[in-house]
């Protein structure tokens, strides 16, 4: 088991998405094989639907009929997988299962990489990144969802709002 765990797509009959992840992490466990199907998501989006009685949240499929299986790709595991009644197969090219990379689980929004801050409003932080490097400002506002922040940088005499990725700045240090 050299090999670490990877994202991969499982096409599924329509509506069958539930169910097939169940029934794969129900397999994996019978047959003592969580540690090969780790873990197995059914990426879902909250959307506000208007009826006539009101607003109303709802969760829906962010890709019907697909179901994401984080997985270490052997012939059991692969098998345990296609054979799960719904799954119609792996998304690749013939018949060969691809992983995604770690760009495309980005965009799909499959896995969150989680950043830890190690500052919060008000605290002061250096631009470590992009066209604004080096330059000092305070924290405004924090988006932990998104892993973005908002930082108030002074340019030419002006307090500026910069909209910037966590790992782009770091907490000024003070002396």
């Amino acid at each position: 088991m050299a090999d670490e765990a990877k994202w991969y797509v499982v096409h599924t009959y329509s509506g069958y998405e539930s169910a097939v992840a169940a029934a794969v992490l129900k397999a994996a466990e019978n047959r003592k094989m969580q540690d090969l199907i780790q873990e197995v998501k059914i990426p879902l989006e909250k959307v506000t639907e208007i009826t006539d009685s009101g607003e109303k949240t709802v969760e829906r499929k962010t890709y019907p009929g697909y179901v994401f299986v984080k997985m270490i790709m052997t012939d059991n595991s692969w098998h345990l997988v296609r054979n799960a009644r719904g799954a119609t197969g792996f998304v690749g090219s013939d018949g060969k299962a691809i992983p995604l990379t770690e760009d495309e689980l980005e965009q799909l929004g499959v896995e969150r990489h989680e950043f830890v801050a190690s500052f919060s409003v008000g605290d002061s932080v250096k631009v470590m990144e992009g066209p604004l490097q080096g330059f000092l400002g305070t924290v405004e506002e924090l988006d932990p969802e998104k892993n973005r922040v908002r930082v108030i940088v002074s340019m030419f005499g002006r307090e500026t709002p910069v909209d910037l990725d966590y790992d782009q700045v770091e907490a000024a240090s003070v002396s």
